[in-house]
């Protein structure tokens, strides 16, 4: 229907092209006011008419075109605006047609291209605690979005695995460490064991010469530094994967900092050659203040390599392998001047793609509002025990509601929604956006929340079961859809195609989260409003159509931001 509209307008508008007149072509805010409405502002100037003349005058040119009176109940001028009223029935047809299928949303947009994207990366030997949360449900999110235009996406998880801290923690498990403390307790224990070490370094500064000692031999490839580390490693790997595996997500790789370790001197070698290392106090840098920014510092004055030197490795490392159309890094905004620098490195060295092809995606920082929540000593959340905060929140309330559901029934449910739900908090919020927790909103079955959305995934489950006749590819009335309700409904998701390649452009997974709300509202009010079980078999299966429809598109609205759905709740 909007291509219709735009092609309508293009033979009546001189002025601009089909591109031009796709873009301002907005869809009111209210019903009253059409479906479709074209603006005549920017044309003024052009024109030399004041803008409702100019609407008047594209009325007139409009009204001439055949197709108007087979498609639309009315076109009309509203001051500026040209306002376009869709016949409800072909408006239906239109809609429903498309959106049956079980593809509808995919595109072949991204075909031959592949995408990496930088996220989750906790640091070794840490837990991963609440903030991290953040970059991994947006780059899991973001993953599925390209995907589903067709992009191969890599999914790469950047761990923090190498520099001075291992050293440090290497240290400290020699001091006052034991093999059995790690192994019962695993990152608790190395956590506690790195504090331990800088309250003694306090007291003691040559603890910090002994730290870098320790890294220099891991650099040099000494088999009992690399052999405490893998160990440290390996431990910290098992706790991140439980927390993924709660959450349902996973990595194509795991090629954390030190990965990247034996081709640091390829890029050292690089900038050497094209004249961009210089030497500062003992250390080697790239000057960057022609460019507005502090040095990129590439090799500290021992010689060992920093953080920058390894994610330029890993830039050159995945552009050769794999070759992306682009490789995003999602991230706390505190990082921006460090990514800016790296991405400007790799400009300096003469590679034309990494201006558009290198995006930072930065993120605001989480807050707790205030909540008292379980920890396992300190003052740091793991993330592991937020989820499970909300998934027994969330089993006290569907056994309130629901108590006949059977107990394993309430186990998936509560895990499903519970999760769902502090994933759909996040990602509601624009993601430069700082994020608060409260339970008593991020657990509500009401307002713009998860639990909200999946109950209505359920509701819509829970109707199509208790209708036997219906089948998805009948013959329908669509003219028994031309109430007020049904057509919003139908233009909501009418709107799904472009609100993924809204989200794709704009690297912004909330819009796919209010999206999926604006869709529940909708469909509630369809619901509210018509009954769907009626006795009159053709009214019914027009509106079990839209009942079908609507469930899948919250489902796959849902796997989008890397949430699921039950049937019943």
């Amino acid at each position: 229907m909007k291509s219709i509209v735009v092609d309508i307008l293009d033979k009546a508008v001189d002025e601009l092209d089909k591109n031009q007149i796709e873009e301002i072509l907005e869809q009111p805010p209210k019903p009253e006011l059409g479906d479709y409405a074209f603006p005549c502002f920017r044309l003024a100037k052009v024109m030399r008419k004041a803008p409702n003349m100019i609407a008047a005058d594209i009325y007139e040119k409009v009204c001439q075109d055949e197709r108007v009176a087979d498609t639309f109940d009315k076109v009309e001028t509203n001051g500026a605006y040209v306002n376009f009223f869709t016949n409800k029935s072909i408006f239906a047809k239109s809609v429903i047609e498309k959106s049956k299928s079980d593809n509808y949303g995919s595109s072949d947009l991204g075909k031959g291209k592949t995408i990496c994207i930088d996220y989750s990366s906790p640091n070794v030997a840490k837990n991963f605690h609440v903030g991290h949360l953040r970059t991994t449900v947006i780059g899991n999110s973001l993953y599925k979005i390209y995907s589903k235009l067709g992009f191969n996406v890599e999914r790469i998880n950047h761990l923090g695995d190498w520099g001075t801290q291992f050293g440090k923690l290497i240290v400290a498990y020699k001091n006052w460490g034991s093999e059995e403390e790690v192994k019962a307790k695993g990152i608790e224990e190395l956590m506690r064991l790195y504090v331990l070490f800088h309250d003694e370094a306090d007291k003691n500064p040559e603890l910090e010469d002994d730290a870098r000692a320790w890294f220099h031999k891991m650099e040099l490839g000494d088999e009992e530094a690399l052999s405490i580390w893998k160990w440290f490693f390996d431990i910290s790997l098992e706790e991140f994967k439980r927390t993924y595996k709660l959450m349902g997500m996973e990595f194509d790789h795991y090629t954390g900092e030190s990965f990247y370790r034996d081709k640091t001197d390829d890029v050292v070698k690089e900038l050497t050659e094209k004249g961009l290392l210089t030497e500062s106090e003992g250390a080697k840098i790239v000057d960057l203040s022609e460019y507005d920014m502090a040095p990129c510092l590439i090799l500290k004055k021992d010689g060992s390599s920093i953080y920058a030197t390894r994610d330029i490795a890993a830039v050159e490392y995945r552009k050769k392998t794999y070759n992306f159309e682009k490789c995003l890094y999602v991230t706390g905004q505190e990082q921006k001047l460090h990514f800016a620098q790296v991405f400007k490195v790799m400009e300096l060295l003469g590679n034309d793609w990494a201006k558009d092809g290198l995006v930072h995606i930065p993120y605001g920082l989480v807050s707790l509002a205030g909540e008292k929540l379980s920890t396992r000593g300190g003052n740091v959340i793991y993330a592991e025990d937020i989820l499970k905060e909300a998934i027994s929140k969330i089993k006290e309330i569907i056994e309130e509601k629901n108590p006949d559901l059977s107990h394993e029934q309430k186990e998936e449910a509560a895990r499903i929604v519970g999760v769902g739900a502090v994933i759909f908090n996040d990602l509601y919020n624009q993601r430069i956006k700082d994020v608060s927790f409260k339970w008593e909103h991020i657990t509500s079955f009401e307002g713009e929340t998860g639990p909200y959305v999946q109950y209505t995934y359920a509701r819509c489950s829970s109707i199509l079961r208790n209708v036997n006749d219906f089948d998805i590819n009948g013959e329908i009335d669509y003219s028994l859809l031309s109430d007020a309700s049904s057509s919003e409904l139908m233009k909501e998701i009418n709107r799904f195609e472009d609100i993924i390649k809204e989200a794709a452009d704009r690297y912004e997974p909330s819009v796919v989260a209010r999206y999926a709300v604006d869709l529940a509202q909708a469909f509630n009010r369809f619901y509210t409003e018509n009954r769907i079980a009626v006795d009159e078999k053709d009214v019914r299966d027009a509106r079990c159509t839209l009942t079908y429809i609507t469930r899948r598109i919250l489902r796959d609205s849902l796997d989008l931001l890397g949430i699921g759905c039950v049937e019943q709740m």
